[in-house]
């Protein structure tokens, strides 16, 4: 099954105060899967990844959380590889 992305802020995203990034990745199957928190396409330092979970039907979900601390025209994404993806695919905050 293909990932559902979701990628968020834990707080109203405003420049320059301090924040999480979160991308929470939900009902893929295989569980082999790379979740990348990326800034300017480059990946971010310090990030924290939840342990892989299953629901129902063996569908998987993970978040990957990261503070940050948003700059105007910084750009955020939250790059996903999965075997159901031909190639990864890069949501944007």
């Amino acid at each position: 099954a293909e990932p559902k992305v979701q990628i968020y802020s834990r707080n109203p995203g405003e420049y320059d105060k301090s924040n999480t990034l979160i991308c929470h990745v939900s009902d893929f199957h295989p569980p082999d899967i790379k979740i990348e928190l990326l800034k300017n396409k480059q990946q971010m330092e310090g990030v924290k990844q939840s342990d892989l979970a299953f629901e129902q039907g063996w569908h998987f979900h993970l978040t990957q959380t990261v503070p940050f601390t948003p700059k105007k025209g910084d750009i955020y994404s939250c790059r996903v590889s999965h075997s159901t993806l031909s190639v990864p695919k890069e949501f944007t905050w």
